[in-house]
């Protein structure tokens, strides 16, 4: 890592830290608790239809709030990833570990691709399947509906695996707030600190 007046460039993670930052700027704070509310939701909505009938209005309207909140995630994963790189960050402090840093960073990556590819994959499956797709985007490919249900089923067993990912990302937050007591969750916290 190169030091230069507080700022040091991580080659692992590709972005600027600068040692005087106490935390992430505003928006990006903003972004990172509106996909996670947007995350919940996603997950609640498809989970919530089971307990309604196949083909019943309240069954549908789940499925299309599942829909459209996955593409609101797919549009605000792309700011984030803009600010992303075109921010300075925060140090963890204490520093962190090699093996932490690249386990943080292959989480980091696995999320993105989780947040853009299970949205994209759902605009797939809808295209396939030739039904309306929210906020009127076009289908991306021609009906398809053997493609659409390879798809689905992969989208399913990405979803449950989520879960996991998600889950380890919080045990991280919890393991650096609650035992190694650093300052990586309050990089991130939306009251100034």
């Amino acid at each position: 890592m190169a030091l230069s007046a507080g700022r040091e460039t991580s080659k692992l993670q590709g972005y600027k830290v600068d040692s005087n930052k106490q935390q992430y700027s505003v928006l990006l704070r903003y972004i990172h608790w509106g996909t996670v509310l947007l995350l919940v939701a996603v997950y609640a909505s498809i989970e919530m239809r089971v307990f309604f009938d196949k083909g019943t209005d309240l069954r549908n309207a789940f499925k299309a709030w599942h829909f459209m909140l996955g593409l609101g995630v797919f549009a605000l994963v792309w700011l984030r990833l803009v600010l992303r790189f075109n921010q300075n960050y925060p140090a963890v402090q204490p520093a962190l570990p090699t093996w932490q840093k690249g386990l943080s960073y292959a989480t980091h990556v696995l999320l993105y691709v989780l947040m853009i590819g299970m949205p994209f994959s759902g605009w797939l499956i809808l295209s396939g399947e030739t039904k309306v797709i929210p906020f009127g985007l076009p289908a991306l490919i021609a009906e398809n509906k053997d493609l659409a249900h390879e798809l689905e089923e992969w989208h399913e067993l990405a979803g449950q695996a989520g879960y996991y990912l998600i889950g380890l990302h919080v045990l991280a937050v919890v393991y650096h707030q609650f035992i190694r007591k650093d300052n990586l969750f309050k990089r991130m916290w939306l009251r100034k600190v």
